[in-house]
């Protein structure tokens, strides 16, 4: 590894850790500037709803303040939540009280983890070898049919493609389960059945995600690819009598590849917005639906610590795609 790669990695891990710090930041200083007692505030609109009648509210109100010393400086408050965060330590929900936020979390975080990396991973795949086929003169006219239902696909949103899915594939057909991550009897074990029981109730999920975003990811490297296909480099290629296959996959491809993962970086936010829509329609047992069980109990903290995952999360992918690009195009680590 020479040092040219090592400064690439070693500059990207500190703008990973700066938009940490800066998230991190932002997600303790809103509540805490916000007028108002938050506690006091929140507990009253349960109670008003009639979502906490049974809770011991002195109870609850002295955990909250002991729990995030709203009677200290900001600055003590500041550094005991850094502290609290190394610990993986969100404090308890409201709601849900006494139950952690971090357990909470830890038990949804698996669910949206799988059903994203997989259903982004392989819509990502799928439409850039499918664009970049379409933009290839060599392709076959099965390919070239099907843009215009791709162009359909990229128009219709997450939501409503997933309602569409549960209609023709879950009510119409009776091919998948309508909702849940699991049926409600299924005992979690690490055997094969209980992995073909949560693969069963991920697929509609999972092809509202990929269904929504291949349409995209193949029009965008459709048009990189037809870009690249004349460059210079190409034609240099063909006159030295290289096979298509390999100016295809060697010349053509991979240097269509670069602006395509640029494009997955900057999209991955409004993936993970159109995740959590899927999850709340499908009832799926991730992140999404947590946070928006949680804006309906008016559980700010749960809402604050789903948050803060979600932009730990989101930083995490953007950096392993900054690591991604020197291998793609090798010019990027001077």
């Amino acid at each position: 590894m020479n040092k040219e790669l090592l400064r690439y990695i070693g500059m990207r891990f500190l703008q990973f850790l700066l938009v940490i710090v800066i998230a991190v930041s932002i997600n303790f200083l809103v509540p805490r500037l916000l007028p108002g007692d938050p506690i006091e505030s929140l507990i009253a609109r349960l109670q008003t709803s009639g979502g906490s009648q049974e809770m011991d509210v002195q109870a609850v109100t002295d955990a909250f303040r002991a729990k995030y010393g709203l009677d200290q400086p900001l600055i003590n408050q500041y550094f005991n939540y850094w502290r609290d965060l190394f610990r993986f330590d969100l404090g308890v929900s409201l709601s849900s009280y006494p139950q952690s936020v971090s357990q909470m979390i830890l038990r949804a975080l698996p669910w949206s983890v799988g059903l994203l990396a997989t259903a982004t991973l392989i819509a990502f795949a799928v439409g850039s070898v499918l664009g970049a086929k379409l933009a290839w003169p060599r392709s076959s006219h099965l390919i070239r049919m099907f843009v215009p239902a791709l162009m359909v696909l990229a128009s219709i949103p997450f939501y409503l493609l997933a309602m569409i899915l549960i209609y023709l594939l879950a009510v119409v057909w009776r091919v998948f389960p309508p909702a849940g991550g699991a049926s409600p009897t299924l005992i979690m074990r690490f055997d094969m059945a209980s992995a073909l029981d949560i693969l069963q109730h991920a697929m509609l999920p999972g092809l509202a995600i990929i269904l929504g975003s291949v349409g995209l990811w193949a029009l965008g490297m459709r048009s990189q690819t037809v870009s690249v296909l004349g460059e210079d480099y190409i034609t240099f290629a063909q006159a030295k009598g290289l096979s298509p296959r390999r100016i295809f996959y060697r010349y053509g491809m991979r240097n269509a590849l670069l602006p395509q993962v640029t494009a997955l970086a900057l999209s991955l936010g409004h993936v993970v917005s159109g995740a959590v829509l899927v999850e709340v329609i499908f009832n799926y047992p991730g992140l999404g639906a947590l946070l928006y069980n949680a804006v309906r109990g008016q559980d700010y903290f749960l809402v604050q610590g789903v948050v803060l995952m979600l932009i730990f999360t989101l930083a995490v992918l953007l950096f392993i795609i900054d690591l991604i690009y020197p291998l793609l195009d090798p010019r990027i680590r001077r």
